[in-house]
């Protein structure tokens, strides 16, 4: 049983700051967990009444005379601490509805670090503060201030904005959405979004757990717990903070961060998670989950009374995994003993614009001997369109059919009736051909990730490595450098099997060798100087002696007092950007993409999340933005995909044995389709 279990079932409930005055907080929360049904007991709390809603009214939570489960708290910020504080032997479980803490300013951030050392001393669990609460339909339990009472379903709802909650409840009641809980997470202080995944993986109410999230504090743990709940439930998730703007206005609601959106979305694909990426997004993916079971193949049928709606949902199929079934001889056959010649028996099956419901029946039935575990029915309602009988068909074929039966009823008033209908008989709809192919396509693909149900590997730390690097790492710090000399960053490479070139070091006031095998790039080798090309610090295809001496003299006259290097010229087939990203919420991320000159025009680049194993990043580059350097591509043989997969995975060991690198640089990487070995031309290691 959950830990929360007391808290989000509770047999008991006292409102600390009950209230008789209409429109405070304290009224409504008094209200709404009276009116609404729940069958528990409730105490109310206020030192100024004796009775209050023809009820006792006690002075403190101490004057209770029974066990209490939960309190909610709705009170100033200011006396929240010591009024928990004296009831923490009595009351182990709270939801803090009062603002005033982290949110928003320095007295707010100390009071809210008061508030959970508490927590952590008397073994507490607190849902806020700065929190709407929470709504539990199925025992009628609406502990929030926050109207009405959803109807009882398997969506559970976590959200960090509570009038976004408000809102989703109302969009909810007019498109009969279910939810078997409601919760606002508010500051976040304690029970977070790792906390409340794992309750709602244990609760038998909830299919899928769709949460609004603003920021994520502990990036590892939350990876962690995202991966093992979503091999067990869907997590569907709507991240706010794409933008730069967008992620500043976080820090100031929420005392949130944000962090980057590239990476966030690296995370939720290697958590499983899915991603919505607005509002219509997210109905679409919890709506969908709530009613069908994910699709056991990739191929989809349809049906439609008209071709433009069957040709938009045709397009709606381009860059997805899901496509339609091809048809055996025999459905089409059958198919064409009933519908008009101009109708079409291949995908999507046209029944015309007159199709009355005995098509569509008849066609369902034809379906049931394909392939495709899921069926899109497709109507718009034309003066001849019986909705309502048609309407009837689906249901009843849904209800006889292993088959995942989709709709797509295109248009206002005359099919809203039956779309409303069909929900309540276990049909979703959608309004467009796009939403539904797409949140199709992602259950699909979760479905797929959970059937792998891939184990997360343990990464052994090579702790000789680690020292010998940390070494290297501490004489430049010794040495007041922020970043380490290309030498000393060719020995770091070396230890995780990552070639670099031919390299002499020239220190400052060293005369030049004199065997040098031409051609030569002569480089600044400083750690004030890391991008070369743009501090005109690199000096290419030097071909003799005296072209070595000239760029010697114009690079000393550049940067006095400066090291120096020389390299062999090579001949680059493909460059690519290699590196280490510090993230602030999720630690160090690997990159990788498209180098040289323009990665930041093109910046096609992708991150890997903690990767455990060169398989994992083979895996994560066939599917990135460059999989096509490593396909046969017009005669072009191609690159060394398991080469660069172990290359990536050194990165990654590095990252994890060195968290004194802030960031690392590998631009450009040379890679080659002709047997010769990958060379990291450039590479900067800052600490």
């Amino acid at each position: 049983m959950s830990k929360l279990q007391n808290l989000f079932n509770p047999k008991s409930i006292a409102v600390v700051g009950s209230s008789p005055e209409a429109g405070k907080i304290g009224n409504i929360l008094v209200k709404n967990i009276l009116e609404f049904g729940y069958g528990g007991e409730v105490f109310l709390v206020n030192p100024k009444y004796d009775t209050l809603f023809e009820r006792p009214c006690f002075h403190s939570l101490a004057d209770i005379p029974q066990p209490v489960d939960m309190a909610i708290i709705a009170l100033p910020a200011k006396v929240v601490v010591s009024v928990i504080a004296a009831a923490s032997d009595k009351v182990k479980n709270f939801i803090i509805i009062s603002a005033g803490f982290a949110e928003t300013d320095a007295e707010g951030q100390e009071r809210e670090a008061q508030l959970h050392a508490l927590a952590q001393e008397k073994n507490l669990h607190i849902l806020g503060p700065n929190c709407l609460g929470y709504i539990m339909p199925a025992i009628k339990l609406n502990a929030s201030f926050a109207g009405g009472m959803p109807e009882a379903g398997n969506i559970a709802f976590v959200s960090q904005s509570g009038a976004l909650a408000v809102a989703i409840m109302d969009i909810a009641r007019q498109e009969n959405i279910k939810f078997s809980s409601i919760i606002s997470v508010g500051n976040k202080m304690q029970l977070d979004e790792m906390e409340l995944l794992e309750h709602l993986a244990e609760d038998e109410k909830t299919k899928v757990i769709g949460m609004y999230l603003e920021g994520i504090k502990d990036g590892q743990k939350f990876l962690e717990v995202a991966q093992r709940v979503s091999k067990i439930k869907p997590i569907v998730i709507l991240k706010a903070g794409k933008t730069a703007k967008a992620q500043k206005a976080i820090s100031s609601h929420t005392g949130a961060l944000a962090g980057s959106d590239a990476v966030m979305e690296a995370v939720f694909e290697k958590a499983g998670v899915l991603r919505a990426n607005n509002l219509e997004e997210f109905f679409s993916l919890i709506e969908l989950i709530s009613y069908v079971d994910f699709p056991r193949n990739n191929k989809v049928a349809l049906i439609t009374n008209a071709g433009g709606p069957g040709v938009l949902t045709t397009d709606a199929f381009g860059g997805k995994r899901m496509e339609l079934e091809n048809f055996s001889q025999e459905a089409k056959d059958r198919l064409r003993e009933f519908l008009p010649h101009e109708g079409s028996v291949e995908n999507p099956i046209d029944l015309l614009g007159d199709a009355m419901d005995d098509r569509y029946s008849k066609a369902l039935e034809i379906l049931e001997t394909q392939v495709s575990d899921t069926i899109v029915c497709i109507l718009t309602p034309q003066d001849q369109t019986p909705v309502a009988r048609i309407a009837d068909i689906i249901i009843e074929h849904k209800n006889k059919s292993a088959k995942k039966i989709v709709t797509i009823f295109i248009g206002g008033e005359r099919v809203e009736k039956e779309i409303r209908r069909m929900k309540e008989n276990g049909v979703v709809n959608f309004a467009y051909p796009d939403q539904a192919i797409g949140a199709i396509d992602a259950f699909y693909e979760w479905g797929q990730r959970k059937e792998k149900n891939i184990p997360v590997q343990s990464v052994t730390i090579n702790e000789e490595r680690k020292v010998r690097v940390q070494a290297i790492i501490q004489k430049a710090k010794d040495e007041n450098r922020g970043a380490l000399l290309f030498s000393e960053a060719k020995e770091v490479m070396a230890q995780y099997g990552i070639q670099t070139p031919f390299t002499v070091d020239i220190h400052d006031g060293e005369a030049l060798p004199q065997a040098v095998e031409f051609p030569v790039v002569m480089k600044v080798n400083s750690d004030k100087v890391l991008h070369k090309t743009d501090k005109q610090g690199l000096i290419l295809n030097i071909q003799n002696q005296e072209e070595l001496e000239v760029a010697y003299a114009t690079l000393k006259n550049n940067f006095p007092g400066e090291n120096f290097i020389i390299q062999a010229m090579l001949a680059g087939k493909t460059e690519l950007i290699l590196g280490i990203k510090k993230d602030s919420i999720f630690g160090p991320i690997v990159v990788f993409g498209l180098g040289g000159i323009y990665t930041e025009v093109f910046k096609m680049v992708n991150f890997l999340v903690y990767p455990d194993s060169v398989a994992e990043i083979r895996e994560a580059i066939e599917g990135s933005k460059i999989k096509f350097l490593f396909e046969e591509t017009r005669g072009q043989a191609p690159c060394d995909v398991q080469e660069l997969a172990e290359i990536l995975f050194g990165l990654a060991n590095l990252a994890r044995e060195s968290e004194e690198i802030t960031e690392l640089d590998i631009n450009p990487l040379f890679i080659y389709n002709d047997g010769k070995k990958a060379v990291a031309v450039d590479v900067k290691i800052i600490i």
